[in-house]
Order: structure tokens, then sequence, then C-alpha cells
């Protein structure tokens, strides 16, 4: 189909993460391993937490929707990837590449903004714990998570209709594993200053902003906790917000490697292994993170395994 000089794209090609026909099955395997391990994971988070009354508090409330988040970029990204492993034509349609930049986009925005407010429910647990359950109560916690999705949305919509405005004539080879803006605005013939404007600023808006309430609020408690008293109360009010800080510090360092970058900095190739990291790997760390040493989820999974094992 020919529109003036340019022909119209209607699908594209994923090259995926390496053209060696020799990886392409010990690939598939590996990451067939890890999106299942995501899947039980996250899936098996959210069911404990739905089902075990005493993780009915906001800090699992919002916990469960990171790993409904997680769950969710995880199988946006995976099940394509996995099918181009084995295929011949590693195609994707024009709609189906712009849904799963929508979607990918909409569950990232969600979970940056989501662990702002899990750092800010940390803040209010440990420097105001007799105001706790009034100011993070149900109804305000629901506003928050509701937020969160506002903003992810809004955002994702925005990104995408600006890309996808766009013509895609020189080539229709999607140097990715998935339809990820910096690789599509690169086929572009089209003038692409006001998507990298846009990218750059919402981005960078939304990042940044994340980045700065984790760290007021991580301030206020590190001075909050310095003033215990008893050794035992610091490390429990540190350890509650280690594992958050770890998830924070993998997430965001990795979205400011991708994202926040000059154009003419972007390493295509190079960028490919390190959103390995945070489309399939940060996805499958989530739970393990939050659930390692977690006294609470950990007494939970055991009340479930031993209804079982008296059931049976």
């Amino acid at each position: 189909m020919e529109e003036g000089n340019h022909s119209v794209v209607t699908e594209f090609i994923l090259s995926g993460l390496t053209d060696r026909p020799q990886l392409q099955v010990p690939l598939f395997v590996l990451f067939l391993l890890i999106y299942v391990t995501t899947l039980v994971w996250n899936g098996g988070m959210i069911l404990l937490i739905t089902i075990d009354p005493q993780l009915h508090t906001p800090m699992y409330f919002f916990l469960r929707n990171l790993s409904f988040c997680d769950l969710c970029c995880s199988t946006v990204i995976a099940p394509k990837m996995l099918q181009n492993f084995l295929a011949e034509q590693k195609s994707i349609s024009y709609t189906a590449c712009a849904a799963q930049m929508y979607f990918f986009f909409s569950f990232e925005d969600i979970e940056c903004v989501l662990l702002a407010v899990m750092a800010y429910d940390r803040y209010v647990a440990i420097c105001n714990p007799l105001q706790y359950r009034v100011t993070m109560s149900t109804q305000r916690c629901h506003l928050l998570v509701a937020l969160c999705y506002a903003v992810g949305i809004v955002d994702s919509m925005i990104q995408t209709c600006f890309t996808f405005r766009l013509s895609f004539c020189h080539s229709n080879i999607i140097n990715h594993f998935f339809c990820d803006m910096p690789p599509l605005l690169a086929l572009s013939c089209s003038d692409t200053s006001i998507s990298e404007i846009l990218l750059f600023a919402l981005s960078g808006c939304i990042l940044v902003g994340s980045i700065v309430t984790v760290l007021l609020s991580y301030i206020y408690i590190i001075a909050t906790t310095l003033k215990i008293r008893s050794a035992e109360g610091r490390r429990k009010a540190f350890s509650t917000c280690a594992f958050h800080l770890i998830a924070v510090g993998m997430f965001h360092g990795s979205e400011l490697f991708m994202y926040l970058r000059p154009p003419s900095s972007y390493s295509l190739d190079t960028d490919k292994i390190a959103s390995v990291f945070y489309t399939v790997l940060i996805p499958l760390l989530n739970p393990l993170i939050y659930s390692l040493r977690n006294t609470e989820v950990q007494g939970a999974l055991r009340k479930v395994i031993n209804k079982l094992l008296t059931k049976s």
C-alpha cells in the first residue's frame, strides 16, 4: 500500500534479543521458566494477601497492587517474546504493537507512582504511628491507588497517541523484542521532536516526582528511626523499609537509564539488554524481595500450607 513516495507500515518485525539461531531454544526455555515463576509468585502473593485477614492492611493492599502490576507488565511482554524465539516470522501487527506499548507504559507508570505511595505509607507508619489508621484509611488507600492508575492510563494514552500518529516509512523492523517508544521513534520518517519532548517531560515528571517522594519519605523515616532508643525498635523499623528501598532502587535505576537520556545517546542493542531487567526480571524479583524475610507473609504462607495439608 503506497502513500506518496512512502509505503504505509501495516505490521512491524521485532528483531528480538538475538539473531543467533543456536540461542533461540535455550533462551525460550530460560524466559519461559522466568515467566511461569513470575506468574506463580505474583499470583500467589495476590492470593495470599486476599485470603489472609492479618494481611488486610494498607501496606499489603499496596503490595497486592504492585504484584498485580508486575504480573500484567510481564504478561504484556513475555508471551510475544517467547513466541518470537521459535517463530520464523517475528511480526506484530500495527494495532497489536500500539496496544503492547500502551499497556506496557500504563503498568510501568502505575508501578512508578505506586512505589512512591508505598514510601509515603511507610513514612506515616513510622513517623506518625498514632495517626496511621486515620491517615491511611481504607477510603484514602483506594483513592491513592486510583490516582496511580489514572496517572498511568492518561500518560500512556498521550505517549501512545503521539507515537502512532507518526509516519513509519524508513523500515518496519524494530530493533527490540517489544514495541518500545525509542526504537519506534528511530523508524519514523516524521518529525519526532514533539514525541521526544513528551517522553522526556511526562516520564521525567512521573519518575522524578516518585523519586522525590521516596527520598523525602525516607529522610523523615531515617531521622525518626535514629531517635528510637531501643535497638530492636530501630532494627524492626529499618527492616520494614529495607526491601521497599531495594525494589525502588532497581525500578528507578533502570527507568532513569532507559528514558531520561538524550535521544542521541540511545544504543538500541545495549537498551535491549537493559530492558530485560525491568520488563522480565523486576516482576520476577519483587515478590521474592518482599517475602524473603517478611515474617507476616511467611506466617500467612505457612498457615495456608498447613490448611492444605490438613485437608489432604
